[in-house]
């Protein structure tokens, strides 16, 4: 399994740092280190623009801030891009888009157990990219098709690339718009929406896996021939535990589930402490232990992350950068404990 699990760490990319050294410190002060995504630094940096560039039909205005779709340019626009769609370097992140992805390629990282990328998913970036009427451009049956090939082609060079680093790479694909996926707001059929996720999916070379904060549909999710899946189990673990034989059936077929634990949002993370931490997260392991998961399957298959990204804390990089520190100290006391290290 070229994942590594025995509750190792890693972090979502997401981070409120204007330093871009010391992001990058502390992206690689992890076992399993990332490339930061910075937006506050620059709004290229943003997960959504990251993911939009070379996207036909995109409004990108930096003074504003804001990102969003013409059709009228769609249209001019595509056919240059369908002439470079068999070229893999075109779909990969320019300097222009990442200050850090270049630098972090650069760097020696065949010793660490795995890295990490990531790109937003096409689910997200097709709700929060809107058109000239406001209309999320995932409810467009012309353009969603395209979309979902064009953001399956960026996740593939970014993995081919990360490979050359560390053969244990992997790619998160970020998708907090999946607990809106099959709800009354997405817009078009709950069976299309499935339909054109596991297309999706099957377009991702592996090791392919999602990243998310929220609740979406679980048993869909875990059910889909994912290799990794990171959530927020500080905020949502009680109904995750619930889905107790769909996450069996996900371990078995070889699947590492990343426990996000650890929150760093400035208010909870103030009222938890080591001791809390680990309480909560051992309660719900006790749950499926109870339901017949195999205490050592699943350690074996589990890595452990902040519960989430966080950009708006009053003291700045502080709590994210204490919640990492958090993370590393709590998995190494769990390792130790369970005879890890």
């Amino acid at each position: 399994m070229p994942i590594p699990g025995n509750l190792l760490t890693t972090a979502m990319a997401v981070m409120p740092h204007r330093n871009v050294d010391r992001a990058l410190a502390l992206a690689l002060s992890l076992d399993i280190p990332f490339w930061p995504q910075l937006p506050k630094y620059n709004y290229y940096e943003d997960m959504y623009v990251q993911a939009s560039e070379h996207f036909p039909g995109i409004l990108l205005d930096m003074e504003k801030r804001t990102l969003r779709f013409s059709h009228e340019k769609f249209l001019a626009e595509f056919e240059t891009c369908m002439s470079r769609f068999d070229k893999p370097a075109y779909f990969d992140i320019s300097d222009t888009y990442s200050v850090v992805y270049k630098r972090f390629l650069e760097m020696d990282l065949s010793r660490k157990p795995a890295i990490r990328g990531q790109l937003e998913g096409p689910i997200s970036f097709g709700f929060n990219v809107v058109d000239e009427n406001d209309r999320p451009i995932l409810f467009d049956d012309t353009v969603r098709p395209f979309m979902i090939e064009f953001m399956a082609k960026r996740v593939n060079i970014q993995l081919k690339r990360l490979k050359e680093k560390n053969e244990n790479a992997f790619m998160f694909v970020d998708e907090p718009g999946l607990q809106f996926l099959f709800s009354a707001m997405a817009g078009y059929g709950d069976q299309a929406a499935r339909s054109d996720m596991e297309a999706f999916f099957e377009m991702i070379e592996r090791p392919r896996g999602v990243h998310l904060c929220g609740n979406p549909d679980w048993d869909f999710l875990l059910s889909q021939y994912l290799d990794i899946l990171s959530l927020d189990v500080y905020s949502n673990g009680d109904v995750f535990a619930a889905y107790a034989p769909s996450i069996k059936r996900f371990l078995d077929r070889g699947g590492v589930l990343v426990w996000g634990i650890v929150p760093t949002n400035f208010e909870p993370f103030e009222k938890e402490d080591m001791a809390s931490l680990e309480e909560r997260l051992s309660s719900l392991w006790s749950a499926l232990f109870k339901k017949g998961i195999d205490r050592e399957f699943l350690f074996s298959r589990s890595l452990m992350s902040p519960a989430t990204c966080c950009l708006v804390n009053p003291d700045g990089d502080k709590t994210v950068e204490a919640a990492f520190k958090t993370i590393n100290s709590l998995s190494r006391r769990l390792r130790e404990k369970y005879g890890f290290i």
